[in-house]
Formats: C-alpha cells, sequence, structure tokens
C-alpha cells in the first residue's frame, strides 16, 4: 500500500578501520567528486510501508553496481531516507526522521507538487515515477552525467579515536551564479536487518543500504563555496553503527530550482 499526503577529478576511497584501530593509528581519508556531474538518487521509504521492499532491494543493486572503485566512471550515488508518517500506522521505523518528511515534502514543492508518498525516487533532485524500468532510469541518469560538473566538492575524515573523527567538506561552485545554493552531508549505513513485528511488514526480515543515519544542512553557500567542519561520534548516533559498513556523502544543490548540482562519496564500508 502507498500512503499519499497533501502538503500545503576521479573519486578517490580508502578502508576505514575506526573501529578496529587506535587514534594513535588513525589516518586521514578523503574523496573528490569527478569532472562530470554524478546523480544523487534518493529513496523516501518506511518500513511500515508493504509497496517499499522492492524499492529497498532496487536501491542495493544499484549502489553495489555503482561502488566507487568499479569499472567506468562514477554514475550515482544512492541514499534511503525514512519518512515518519508511516509511524503511527502499526509499527514505528527506528530510521524514520522527520527531516527526511520535510525534504520530501521541499523536493515535491519545486515541481509545484503537494503530494508524498512511499516508495519515491528523486533522481538529481527531480522525481522520477518510472524508477524501476531500466531504460527510464539510466536516460535520467545518463542526462545528468554526461555533463560537466559545475561544482567541485572534497570530503575528508580523520579518525581522532576509535569511532570518532573530524569530517571536513568544502564545496565550491565552478562559475559565479545569481542562485542560492546549500549544500547537505550525509552518514548512510548499509547491512542493517530489521525483523518487523507490525504493521503491513509484519512477519517481515527487512534488509536496508544507504540508510541515513545523520543528516547535515543545509549549509548556505557564501561567494560560490562553503567550508563544513563536524565532529561525529557514531555511538551519537547509535551504539549499533558499524564502523565497516558507513560512508560520507556530500553535495550541492540549487535552492531556487532544487536541483542537485553535484554530489561525492567517501565509501568505508567496503
Amino acid at each position: 500500500m502507498q500512503i499519499l499526503i497533501d502538503v500545503s577529478k576521479q573519486l578517490v576511497l580508502t578502508m576505514l578501520g575506526f573501529g578496529l584501530a587506535s587514534a594513535a593509528q588513525a589516518q586521514d581519508y578523503s574523496a573528490q567528486s569527478p569532472a562530470n556531474r554524478v546523480a544523487l538518487v534518493e529513496l523516501y521509504s518506511s518500513e511500515g510501508c508493504n509497496s517499499c521492499p522492492p524499492a529497498d532491494q532496487w536501491l542495493s543493486r544499484q549502489g553495489a553496481q555503482a561502488k566507487p572503485g568499479q569499472a567506468g566512471p562514477e554514475r550515482i550515488v544512492p541514499l534511503a531516507l525514512h519518512v515518519d508518517y508511516w509511524d503511527d500506522l502499526g509499527w514505528k521505523d527506528r530510521f524514520g526522521d522527520h527531516r527526511f518528511t520535510v525534504r520530501q515534502q521541499e523536493l515535491a514543492a519545486f515541481t509545484n507538487s503537494r503530494v508524498v508518498y512511499t516508495p519515491e525516487i528523486f533522481v538529481g533532485g527531480r522525481e522520477l515515477r518510472q524508477w524501476s524500468a531500466n531504460k527510464a532510469f539510466d536516460a535520467a541518469v545518463a542526462k545528468i552525467t554526461e555533463q560537466p560538473s559545475p561544482a567541485d566538492i572534497a570530503i575528508k575524515l580523520s579518525g581522532t579515536a576509535a569511532r570518532n573523527f573530524d569530517l571536513s567538506t568544502k564545496v565550491k561552485l565552478r562559475q559565479p551564479s545569481k542562485d542560492g545554493h546549500n549544500a547537505y552531508v550525509a552518514l548512510y549505513e548499509n547491512q542493517l536487518v530489521s525483523k518487523v513485528a507490525a504493521g503491513e511488514n509484519d512477519g517481515v526480515t527487512l534488509h536496508h543500504d544507504y540508510v541515513v543515519r545523520r543528516w547535515l544542512g543545509p549549509f548556505a553557500l557564501t561567494d560560490g563555496m562553503v567550508q563544513i567542519n563536524e565532529k561525529i561520534a557514531l555511538d551519537s548516533i547509535g551504539t549499533d553503527v558499524r564502523a565497516d559498513r558507513f560512508g560520507i556523502v556530500a553535495f550541492v544543490q540549487n535552492a531556487r530550482s532544487g536541483e542537485v548540482l553535484q554530489v561525492a562519496r567517501l565509501a568505508v564500508d567496503h
């Protein structure tokens, strides 16, 4: 069942082992957005929705095919954002966050829509209803990736102690723009499992990847750039967060149109 709500450079990545290494052994790790645009693929999902597991599985497959280090240029960066408007309908999603409901509503509003639902897919900030059709999805991604990048994004992670690190992200537009722009940073986790005991998925074991566990932003660009510095403690997100199953995503979005101009990913989970 779906719920409808009516509302008025080559990517560089390395292995991390913060959960295994001491602070003395900590190193710096970095990622840089490539010369071409990369498509941010956002899935809006919920564990309370029985239409969502196929979309969750689809996102996992897309992400597995697009992992940094695979042959060919970077094409997509996937994220799964679990909304909270299913939480009162039998099963409370432990990954649900009202901020993701708000973001979904904001993305819909950019195209003058007042309806959001699950599962819903956005590619580059634009809804793609035919996401399950390979031809339609590939065409939407190709339309983005065939363009040169209008922005550069650099991510740096520095371990300070076991399960703690400093995050530095720099976003810079390549050309001056009269529009406002915002940067966002997300920490995601892979290989998550939930045994649902109520609601539409009662009795089902769900598997999730690219689930956003922490969301930072918006950070407004000034004179075409922004520097973001944050301290991240995995235990503050959840003691169950695995240090070998997460990653960092940073992207920049046009504040007027909602278009996601560029995205970079630092994969920590492989």
